[in-house]
């Protein structure tokens, strides 16, 4: 299993006390030694993306304003929440390479899964703005970039942050050859979700306090048969773990075991219908030791030789 991480990924911050932070992936990489799952994995060094490649997602005008620079040691504020300091754009543009990276390799047979521990996040991103701690959308872009460069007819994303993905479904909604399914609390930020925007969208909205019961009811009614109609070719999961109990940014009560209910779910209908293929990129999750936790869960699922492909 391919892990895509890089060293730059640290110097992208949006302030002292932001909950978006570079311990978020040091807290990974610490569990998941603590795990004795980190020399498990095929460890990759992330590469940045081509800006046109980018254009697939974006508008030419977004991303011309993201590469404005930023002068060392000051802040560009997005939005209230969001901000680029001068070692943003390059994280960004690593973090979709990361996640095109995964697409290629597991479409070219080098590996069946692959994590991508990237930041900033990306599911918040719009076609045509950045909000709530993300820039460009890796994930919508993957989606893309697998249906033209390998033909793919059928993609599935699926999207389990706490908070909805407004910018992967403003991009892909109504796409062709595209499906998405997603959970998310409703009514928290950033209030969509309720009402999906396109056909190709299956929006699972939670309570405040929902747990294994509310996802055991959705996999079984929702999601799976959704996704088993669908036969996708390539899984895409913009893997976010505030729904975890502890997460202060949110309100739902989820654990690092109904992360691996989730994750064996997936692999299920990854292994029936694209021999396996998934590519699975970090979003959110911000209680250290609850993330840290919740990503082990997940990629030991991933790891796991009892749900592997014959």
């Amino acid at each position: 299993m391919y892990f895509f991480s890089h060293p730059r990924f640290q110097d992208h911050s949006m302030g002292s006390g932001h909950p978006e932070c570079p311990e978020r992936l040091v807290a990974i990489e610490e569990a998941l030694k603590a795990k004795a799952l980190w020399p498990q994995l095929d460890h990759q060094v992330a590469k940045p993306v081509d800006m046109k490649v980018l254009e697939l997602a974006h508008t030419q005008d977004l991303l011309q304003r993201l590469a404005l620079p930023v002068p060392l040691g000051t802040y560009e504020f997005i939005d209230p929440d969001t901000c680029m300091n001068a070692q943003t754009y390059e994280a960004m543009l690593l973090a979709s390479g990361a996640v095109l990276q995964a697409v290629d390799a597991v479409m070219t047979d080098k590996t069946r899964h692959a994590f991508c521990a990237v930041r900033p996040p990306g599911h918040h991103a719009e076609r045509a703005a950045s909000m709530g701690f993300c820039f460009v959308n890796h994930i919508a872009l993957a989606a893309l970039y697998a249906r033209k460069k390998y033909k793919l007819t059928r993609v599935a994303v699926i999207d389990f942050d706490v908070h909805h993905g407004n910018g992967t479904e403003d991009i892909l909604a109504n796409e062709e050859g595209v499906l998405m399914v997603s959970s998310f609390q409703q009514d928290i930020y950033p209030g969509s979700g309720s009402k999906p925007k396109g056909e190709n969208m299956v929006n699972v909205p939670l309570r405040a306090g929902a747990g294994s019961a509310e996802i055991a009811s959705m996999l079984e009614h929702h999601w799976i048969p959704q996704l088993e109609g669908f036969e996708p070719q390539l899984l895409l999961i913009s893997a976010g773990f505030d729904a975890h109990r502890e997460d202060p940014l949110a309100g739902l009560a989820w654990t690092e075991d109904d992360y691996a209910r989730i994750t064996d779910a997936l692999v299920q209908v990854a292994n029936a219908f694209c021999t396996g293929r998934i590519v699975s990129s970090l979003e959110g999750g911000y209680c250290l030791d609850a993330l840290g936790r919740s990503v082990s869960s997940h990629i030991a699922s991933l790891l796991k030789p009892s749900l592997r492909a014959a």
